[in-house]
């Protein structure tokens, strides 16, 4: 048995929390390497966040080009050449592989391309993908190994071949009509993308409202954001069977609160959610021990049941966007340096890129109901933001929860253009704990969508207190 090669560090998929690890600990003098089976960089910049805002950003001007007589600017008829967006899509993916490879020449960390498993604490045997094999140990080791789409258990779906967002984003052809399963984040961007490219599109949700863990104005907006561009939507509607072949023919049978329905489609779009890739690699050989979901359990600080490995990212359970693994990162590298931080009451902020898009920070009303924390919320309609009056881009609201007790603010969320750049103001906010007069009373630059930032807070109602004392 050949004696396993001796590093520093090891880390197990290159997503953006353990490619940062392994730069930052291999520029740090440390022998490192790191396995990955096939996205160089993570999903990340090839297969979610980059190519898909790429491709809704396409969507975006095929939009503004048939809407363009609104604006003034009349032209003919819009049509889309999918292999064009797709070309432009792979062009950037490109340019951000290469630029990883720049940088792990740069750090001195060793990119090894293939397939591991633990075959012992901190051992792993890795397949190479050019072939052969090599036994590898380490020091420490991190755990990146993300998740990947998750395939319903319906009769006829996976005999279908249906697209995950991986394969819809891939696609040279316009479906003539796609049907979407799952009325989430990624799912609904991809949803009134396709529809601005030209295609057909209905949404089945098996929830009672789209984007199930938002409040319900949030959900209705979003709806009748969508509607308005053509999109049809069902809700409560389970999913019965499917038959046909994606990309050719397919029929989808749902029931709904009025009955079974039949819906006929060019192509199905599968996205449901998520599952941790912890299966097969050997973490019950490695000591490494999975909650009951399959992801792997940590503790706040991103430790593992084995010794000398973290988990980060997806597969650690943490919410699942890039910022938050880079925040895991940070984390780690501080806690290694001799700090105590942890993942437990950090704010997580989040966006969905439809257009308008969504952005959300702190608590939403529901998780405040649940909680029992008793707060007042502020509205503001896009409409009375001067900057959106100016550009017409009216669709969406403002909202802000803040404390009854206190004038802190708990939670913002805007659907509405430029809404996650407004969001990252009131997130600052938040991270300084400035109370909601600082924003209500500042000189907000004129016309701008942050603008309305002034009004929303101006209409925060008083406390539960001070209202009761004043009716006395």
């Amino acid at each position: 048995m050949p004696q396993p090669e001796l590093f520093e560090v090891l880390v197990l998929g290159s997503g953006t929390g353990g490619k940062l690890v392994a730069w930052h600990m291999a520029q740090s003098g440390r022998r490192t390497a790191v396995v990955e089976r096939r996205w160089i960089g993570g999903s990340c910049p090839n297969i979610a966040c980059m190519p898909s805002k790429n491709e809704i950003s396409s969507a975006h001007v095929a939009h503004l080009a048939r809407h363009g007589q609104n604006y003034g600017a009349v032209a003919g008829s819009v049509t889309v050449d999918m292999a064009t967006v797709r070309r432009r899509k792979r062009e950037m993916v490109e340019r951000q592989v290469a630029q990883h490879l720049q940088i792990y020449r740069a750090s001195g960390a060793e990119l090894i391309m293939g397939s591991g498993r633990f075959v012992a604490p901190k051992t792993l045997e890795v397949n190479l993908k050019d072939g052969g094999s090599r036994k590898l140990a380490a020091d420490k080791v991190f755990l990146n190994v993300g998740t990947h789409a998750a395939i319903p258990n319906v009769p006829g779906l996976e005999a279908a071949r249906p697209l995950t967002h991986v394969e819809a984003l891939e696609l040279d052809y316009l479906p003539q009509h796609l049907i979407v399963i799952g009325g989430g984040y990624s799912g609904l961007e991809l949803a009134q993308a396709y529809r601005r490219f030209g295609s057909d599109v209905t949404i089945i949700e098996s929830g009672p409202q789209l984007l199930g863990r938002e409040d319900v104005d949030v959900s209705q907006e979003i709806r009748r954001i969508l509607t308005g561009e053509g999109v049809q939507v069902l809700v409560a509607a389970e999913l019965l069977r499917i038959s046909g072949r994606s990309g050719d023919k397919v029929s989808v049978v749902v029931r709904t609160l009025s009955g079974e329905q039949h819906i006929g489609g060019s192509d199905v779009l599968v996205a449901v959610g998520r599952v941790p890739n912890t299966a097969g690699i050997g973490l019950k050989e490695a000591g490494v021990e999975l909650d009951g979901r399959g992801y792997i359990r940590v503790n706040g600080r991103l430790e593992t049941s084995a010794p000398d490995v973290w988990a980060v990212g997806e597969c650690a359970g943490s919410p699942q966007f890039t910022h938050i693994s880079e925040d895991d990162f940070r984390i780690i590298r501080d806690n290694l340096a001799g700090g105590n931080r942890t993942t437990r009451d950090r704010l997580v902020p989040y966006c969905m890129f439809t257009d308008p898009p969504l952005a959300h920070i702190g608590l939403s009303e529901g998780e405040a109901g649940r909680q029992g924390v008793i707060t007042r919320i502020a509205r503001l309609p896009m409409d009375s933001v001067l900057g959106a009056q100016a550009t017409d881009q009216r669709q969406g609201f403002m909202k802000a929860l803040i404390g009854d007790s206190d004038d802190r603010i708990l939670g913002f969320t805007m659907i509405g253009a430029a809404a996650g750049e407004v969001m990252a103001a009131v997130h600052t906010a938040m991270l300084a704990g400035l109370s909601y007069p600082s924003l209500a009373n500042a000189p907000l630059a004129h016309p701008t969508m942050a603008e309305g930032l002034s009004s929303l807070f101006s209409n925060v109602p008083p406390r539960a207190v001070e209202a009761k004392s004043k009716a006395a």
